[in-house]
């Protein structure tokens, strides 16, 4: 009987475990795809992710272009860094061609780390361009073409124009004598609020750049901008200081517009534009507002409003040397809350509780008669006695007033 011996041969391969590093968190002057920079070399920042322990980098790349496609192609450049060794991922500056004013950039990065490896290109972010020279404003100051003796009501100024092609982007540039908000074919331009924001407004005033091409449309179009005295000419901190920054209250506003076939059109605030006053009677930082719905003019910020009995507006010669880009974070809405009690003081008040100091607005339902008067006034604290304080307010009136 033969014994068969089989000998199996085990061939044992090491496999490599192979961990790439990604490239997320792109910021460009520490802002998420930012427009309007008034940067001619802006900064760019990253954040790199592994699943390998003590991952660092050692290089990075980064590549910046006019156009996302040949941006990822590596075609037509405006900077390529090529490969730089460092560990450097924050604040690295731009070093490519001059940029254009008001043009808007692709950019992207990819890193090498300490094990040698090279990570893929991240997905592209973009940065536009506001204005870099004072000479890119081409729209002229305004201001009302109607006297206002008391100075509280706040003006509402109009444009209607036609857009005869389709729109493939639209930017906006505006700021302010004053706070603005402005509205395109009835739709809020932007989330910020009390904007151009509280600056030294005669050494630095800043502008909002928007992109508002989803607001416009082919054929008519209307923009409404609204103003309120804000820090500019209102009162400030105590006694009587008021007019700090000049007696005006003005617009500046500049939309640049490139259609499908590449060609372009702005429309600028300028002596064709309508001034009048609507629902907003008062409107003060410290004193409140009133607002007198019978006023108000409905459709006024939409196309084939009758503005034939509007008032001209007055073009203004004011410097732009002042004027720069927005640096700062703008106010925004952010939460809802409810009252968690409703008290009544000793002195019978009625005082709706929202259980901590806030900033924000009052929403509410009411129902009455044409000019019936709902009157709400704000305060922080209650007294001793446990009724309405506001001597701490000084002379601020905190009211709303609405009729």
């Amino acid at each position: 009987m033969k014994k068969i011996i089989i000998i199996i041969i085990l061939q044992c391969t090491a496999v490599l475990c192979f961990s790439q590093s990604k490239v997320s968190q792109l910021l460009c002057n520490n802002l998420t795809n930012p427009i309007g920079i008034g940067s001619s070399q802006p900064q760019f920042s990253w954040q790199i992710t592994s699943d390998k322990r003590d991952v660092i980098q050692t290089g990075f790349e980064i590549r910046v272009g006019e156009s996302e496609s040949f941006l990822q192609k590596g075609k037509k450049l405006e900077w390529n860094s090529g490969r730089i060794s460092s560990d450097q991922s924050v604040h690295v500056d731009y070093k490519g061609s001059p940029l254009q004013s008001g043009k808007k950039y692709y950019w992207q990065v990819r890193v090498w780390d300490n094990y040698g490896n090279a990570s893929k290109w991240s997905a592209p972010s973009f940065f536009q361009v506001g204005f870099l020279q004072t000479s890119d404003w081409k729209a002229k100051w305004i201001q009302p073409g109607f006297i206002d003796t008391v100075g509280e009501a706040s003006p509402m100024f109009r444009k209607q124009f036609t857009a005869k092609k389709t729109i493939k982007s639209a930017t906006v540039y505006i700021t302010a004598h004053g706070l603005y908000e402005a509205k395109i074919n009835g739709e809020r331009v932007g989330d910020a609020y009390f904007t151009p924001g509280w600056t030294s407004y005669n050494k630095r005033l800043q502008y909002q750049v928007y992109d508002v091409t989803n607001l416009l449309k082919k054929g008519s179009n209307a923009i409404g901008v609204t103003l309120g005295s804000g820090w500019y000419r209102d009162h400030l901190a105590w006694g009587s200081n008021k007019n700090i920054y000049g007696k005006d209250i003005s617009l500046l506003f500049q939309l640049a517009i490139t259609y499908d076939d590449g060609t372009t059109e702005t429309v600028l605030s300028d002596g064709s534009w309508k001034s009048a006053t609507g629902s907003i009677i008062g409107s003060s930082i410290y004193d409140g507002e009133t607002i007198d719905h019978r006023k108000a003019k409905t459709g006024w910020t939409l196309p084939g409003y009758d503005d034939s009995k509007w008032n001209d507006v007055k073009v203004a010669d004011f410097s732009n040397d002042n004027l720069i880009a927005t640096i700062n974070e703008p106010a925004k809405k952010h939460e809802t809350f409810k009252p968690v009690k409703v008290i009544t003081t000793p002195k019978g008040e009625k005082v709706i509780d929202f259980g901590q100091n806030l900033v924000g607005w009052v929403m509410l339902k009411v129902r009455g008669n044409a000019g019936d008067t709902v009157t709400i006034q704000h305060a922080e604290v209650l007294d001793k006695e446990g009724n309405f304080y506001t001597t701490n307010l000084r002379a601020a009136k905190a009211t709303s007033t609405l009729i």
